[in-house]
């Protein structure tokens, strides 16, 4: 095992989850990458029409300030969170899209030999409705998936 590729998230327990990481990298000599995802920028600055009592904006469009100061605060993210583990094989990797669609594929190009995920815990409904990311990563995955359970 040399790539260890350690999704990470907004979450405070994304901290256990690279400590984890970080563990393997010391007693295995591996290569480390955190992985953040960014759902669809596009989305966060859309300027949509007043819609379902929404007062929207006019003016169909990304509002690129937006989607730039998006991607900004993630890059911020990644390297506190590189510079906080301060060790020599962490690398990072910013990426957009479906979060596990984005792992998987990311995982799959840069031949990752090993995908390290926390376990957030949901509520029932939000399982119900939509999965975890988790369970879609481990349903289509062809890495193992070593996951870190972050449950207080």
């Amino acid at each position: 095992m040399k790539k260890v590729l350690v999704a990470i998230d907004y979450n405070p327990v994304s901290e256990k989850v690279a400590n984890a990481a970080l563990e393997l990298a010391d007693s295995m000599d591996v290569e480390i990458c955190l992985l953040h995802v960014l759902a669809e920028v596009s989305y966060y600055g859309a300027d949509y029409p007043t819609f379902l009592g929404y007062d929207g904006y006019t003016a169909m469009g990304p509002d690129l300030n937006m989607a730039m100061e998006m991607r900004k605060v993630a890059e911020e993210f990644l390297e506190k969170a590189a510079g906080h583990l301060d060790h020599p094989s962490v690398t990072t990797h910013l990426t957009e899209g479906d979060t596990a669609g984005a792992i998987l594929e990311y995982a799959e190009e840069w031949n990752a030999d090993l995908i390290v995920m926390g376990t957030h815990s949901h509520s029932v409904l939000e399982k119900l409705l939509m999965g975890t990311v988790a369970e879609k990563v481990l349903e289509k995955t062809k890495v193992p998936v070593y996951m870190v359970p972050v449950k207080k």
